[in-house]
């Protein structure tokens, strides 16, 4: 049997950054109560998580690379709606791109809750409240991952 590791789904202990930006602040707004609810309700206390608002999706990625060296996990919150321009595909590709490269290149979990959608419904449904919420999704992954980091680093020292 292979060794396997796992993180927990347990928050207490761990530092959480939120980044959420304000553009379509009524889809983040659902995914930040999300992503709050989730990080209490697994035992995160407030002065464990920082907020940070930031104006669009496009300015998350510049404070994260800032931000991951005071927390256990960054969490990315925005919402990008398709219009008739090629906005929509240069700001999600650049942002998805950006997040990524931040997590490997700094080993810091950043979760991605920026949501990308084709229509204004297709928003309100990932950011309500209730199952299906990006923001609960995110804060879960970060949450994992970053117990799944503590744990590895305590197996190394």
């Amino acid at each position: 049997m292979p060794r396997s590791f796992e993180g927990e789904l347990r928050a207490d202990g761990l530092r959480f950054a939120v980044i959420a930006s304000r553009f379509n602040d009524e889809i983040v707004s659902g995914l930040l109560d999300g992503t709050l609810e989730c990080l209490a309700r697994h035992g995160a206390t407030d002065d464990a998580i920082a907020l940070y608002r930031v104006p669009g999706a496009f300015e998350i990625p510049t404070l994260a690379a800032k931000l991951v060296s005071d927390c256990d996990a960054v969490i990315a919150l925005g919402c990008l709606i398709r219009g008739d321009t090629p906005h929509f595909d240069f700001i999600s590709a650049q942002v998805t791109n950006e997040l990524s490269r931040i997590s490997v290149d700094t080993r810091v979990p950043v979760a991605f809750g920026v949501i990308t959608c084709n229509t204004y419904e297709q928003a309100v449904e990932r950011s309500s409240k209730g199952r299906g919420n990006k923001g609960w999704e995110a804060a879960l992954a970060a949450i994992e991952m970053a117990s799944l980091w503590r744990k590895l680093r305590t197996k190394e020292s």
